[in-house]
């Protein structure tokens, strides 16, 4: 049973949600807010497993509010759910750490196909969402070449968070994953890239983006 926290400020929206979400096999909605600062008050608390979220709340977004909530409870997995599809809303959300981004155009119907995806262990970004962050990254490759087309989305989201100079302690706190995975994909990114240190990953990262 997967337990499930709401986030969403439009109120026929947000009842929507929860009855369909309690109605599907599975799935049970623990608890549900209007606002961000109550959400983030109570979910550490709660420990559930996946918080639907929306961006747009009234005061604080929820890509900040996303990011808080698991600086407490880290173990928390976060799907955004919004009304913005532009590049900078969805790499914001992706990498601070959520596991998937859908539209509300999509409906209720939608979050439930995709909360059944995360339940069977789906990819965090769909191909349409790395298609917009490798585009956020404006980064222009020759297959083969280059090695930028061989990282992951995950890979790519580390490398541009290495270019900002900050430490695998932070991007793991970020990303939500321990600091020995980051490790592990910046060996693979120097591998992938032909490069032998951080340094020379982020010179060829920083050059690519032009």
């Amino acid at each position: 049973m997967i337990r499930i926290s709401v986030v969403e400020d439009q109120p026929d929206v947000l009842s929507s949600l929860v009855r369909r979400i309690d109605r599907t096999e599975g799935m049970i909605c623990v608890s549900q807010f209007s606002n961000a600062e109550d959400a983030l008050e109570r979910i550490p608390a709660q420990h559930p497993d996946l918080v639907l979220m929306d961006i747009g709340l009234p005061k604080m977004d929820g890509v900040e509010c996303m990011i808080r909530i698991k600086l407490q409870a880290p173990e928390v997995d976060f799907l955004m759910f919004t009304v913005f599809d532009t590049d900078d809303y969805v790499f914001d959300a992706l990498k601070a750490g959520a596991v998937g981004y859908i539209l509300k155009s999509e409906g209720a119907g939608g979050v439930v196909k995709a909360i059944e995806e995360y339940r069977l262990g789906g990819a965090p970004m769909s191909r349409e969402i790395a298609r917009k962050v490798l585009g956020s990254f404006h980064i222009h490759y020759r297959r083969n070449t280059s090695g930028f087309e061989e990282l992951t989305p995950q890979q790519l989201l580390i490398l541009e968070q290495l270019s900002q100079g900050l430490l695998n302690k932070e991007i793991a706190d970020r990303l939500g994953i321990s600091e020995g995975t980051v490790k592990q994909h910046n060996y693979t990114i120097y591998k992938k890239l032909q490069v032998n240190n951080r340094t020379e990953a982020v010179q060829k990262f920083l050059k690519a983006k032009g």
